[in-house]
């Protein structure tokens, strides 16, 4: 058997290991084979080349490709696949085939997927079923492949599923999947809007009778899928939904299962995450109410997701460089009633209006990279718009407009790539910067 691996990155280079482990001959291809990209094939065993001319003959010679996550639907070496009939499988794929044939059987699987919030929600699962004794472990678009987990001594695997994931599968299902909301989002990478919702609804969509689906009440798109698939399904939200808040205490189709109070943040998406993580665990029956308790009382959000920074002068700091899609940056706006915004950063493709939904809670906004000149068209004449240069501007423009009782949130709304690598190194440059206009030193400051 041969496999072809498309992109030599974290996840190539899981993906090309696995398929050794399971007997492939294994080649790896990627658009730039740099020195770092053959020194990492040269490891592996495997050659690396850039795509040949006549790419659908080349590629027609393998019973299998396997993309990276960055390697968009539209690319040259996935239209070559398909139109020689040769399948597609992301990382997330292989491992549930994989997985299925362990001697003892397949270990439960629960997924999760979403526009905003995944990544939060996939951690405080994992942190749920640890309080419960359930060895378990964040995986898929993370930092451990869900391939790379297949070995290790887990019970129940918790999978981050991105549509560049779920884009590849044709088996993969999961006992439990939540679908957390959907917006539009990378539309650099999906052919259109339409083939990110249906990458998504793949979650839904290939489960069993005995799966249990699970979606959020609010969001029209999600539960038009959840009508039509085929297990179970059940329902969170703040109110109306199977799992909802009632009195400050989150509550199931049993009952009580905790009070917020023991929550260490309540911010609205806190408590929906709380709710669809609960509703996981409960409906598979891997955890109790009592762990979700243990568990939420001590669970911090991951860094760069409305992570509170620093307060002087009457005014909080939140780090929400996460916030990579109007709908996100939406959440973070909701769930403070006066702040200065901090929104920009490179196009994807995506209408940034929704952002200005609630501009009534907005004392001002500064404008930040490529972006800007979009955001002065959807906040100008709804609010104070300035611009900054750079980050350090930036901060220092909020600090100049903001009051006592404000927060300054930077939650752009747009992704990083035009002023940093990626969205952690800008919430890094952010909370340093904050932290040096608070008089934060390093011995100051405090994980969050």
């Amino acid at each position: 058997m041969r496999a072809l691996v498309h992109g030599l990155a974290i996840t190539g280079i899981s993906t090309v290991r696995a398929l050794q482990r399971h007997g492939y001959e294994v080649v790896a291809t990627d658009d730039v084979a740099d020195d770092t990209k053959l020194e990492r094939a040269l490891e592996l065993g495997v050659s690396l080349a850039s795509l040949p001319d006549g790419l659908e003959q080349f590629v027609a010679e393998f019973d299998l490709l396997s993309p990276a996550p960055g390697v968009p639907e539209g690319h040259v070496v996935i239209a070559a696949a398909r139109a020689a009939g040769i399948p597609v499988q992301s990382e997330i794929e292989l491992a549930y085939r994989w997985e299925q044939r362990r001697i003892g059987g397949p270990r439960p699987i629960l997924a999760i997927t979403g526009t905003d919030g995944k990544t939060t929600t996939t951690e405080l699962t994992v942190a749920i079923l640890r309080a419960a004794g359930v060895r378990s472990e964040a995986l898929g678009n993370t930092d451990v492949p869900l391939v790379d987990a297949l070995d290790s001594d887990l019970d129940a695997f918790v999978v981050e599923c991105t549509s560049f994931r779920l884009a590849w599968t044709e088996r993969f299902r999961a006992d439990a999947a939540v679908w957390l909301n959907f917006a539009p989002d990378h539309l650099n990478w999906h052919e259109s809007i339409d083939t990110y919702q249906a990458a998504k609804a793949r979650i839904f969509g290939l489960q069993a009778p005995t799966d249990v689906a699970i979606g959020f009440i609010d969001d029209p798109i999600v539960m038009g899928h959840l009508d039509s698939a085929p297990g179970r399904r059940r329902t969170f939200g703040a109110s109306g939904a199977d799992y909802h808040l009632a009195g400050g205490v989150l509550m199931g189709p049993d009952g009580p299962i905790v009070d917020t109070s023991v929550m260490r943040r309540r911010l609205p998406h806190d408590i929906t995450n709380a709710l669809a993580a609960s509703a996981l665990v409960l409906e598979t029956g891997l955890a109790t109410p009592a762990a979700i308790a243990e568990a939420l009382s001590t669970f911090e959000a991951p860094r760069h997701r409305l992570e509170p920074i620093g307060t002087g002068g009457g005014v909080e700091w939140f780090n929400d460089s996460k916030a990579t899609t109007p709908h996100a940056a939406s959440t973070a706006i909701r769930a403070f009633s006066s702040l200065v915004l901090i929104a920009g950063g490179s196009r994807k493709g995506v209408d940034l209006s929704p952002m200005a939904a609630e501009s009534h809670r907005l004392r001002a906004v500064v404008a930040i990279g490529e972006a800007a000149p979009d955001i002065h068209t959807i906040f100008d004449g709804r609010t104070t718009v300035v611009d900054a240069s750079d980050m350090a501007s930036a901060v220092d423009q909020a600090a100049a407009l903001a009051r006592p009782g404000d927060a300054v949130v930077l939650s752009p709304g747009c992704a990083s790539f035009d002023w940093y690598t990626g969205y952690p190194a800008r919430g890094d440059n952010f909370r340093s910067l904050v932290h040096d206009y608070l008089g934060i030193t390093s011995e100051m400051e405090t994980t969050t």
